[in-house]
């Protein structure tokens, strides 16, 4: 049972849905996402406050300019893709607070929330209260 457990405290610790992302940016957390795809899939859609550092560029000299303070959700495009992973393990390294979104953009507009870009979808809209 304690393996269990241990299982799911740590899939928590790592990774978070879109209704928590939602929720998070809504009150302010000190909370960015970022778009670990490449940069035309970025300007296509993305979730909105999020940056766009594709996982193959992410360098000390790439993100010298992010705050360690700041937990960053890397997420792509959905299941059937691992640039969030690659992204997650990458920020993870470079000593950074990391977790990975769930299910991607996909899962996010599945939830019903907004993107922005040239394809954004309309939804509900990340409002912060700071």
């Amino acid at each position: 049972m304690n393996a269990q457990i241990q299982h799911y405290e740590n899939k928590l610790a790592f990774e978070i849905d879109p209704s928590d992302l939602f929720a998070a940016l809504n009150t302010g957390e000190k909370i960015v996402p970022l778009d670990a795809r490449k940069q035309h899939g970025y300007e296509d859609e993305h979730i909105p406050g999020a940056i766009n550092i594709p996982h193959a560029t992410m360098t000390e000299e790439s993100t010298q300019h992010l705050d360690k303070d700041v937990l960053y959700v890397t997420y792509c495009d959905g299941i059937g893709c691992n640039a969030s992973t690659k992204g997650a393990l990458n920020m993870a390294r470079l000593g950074f607070k990391v977790k990975e979104l769930t299910g991607g953009i996909e899962w996010w507009k599945f939830d019903g929330y907004a993107t922005e870009g040239k394809k954004a979808v309309k939804g509900l809209s990340v409002q912060c209260a700071c």
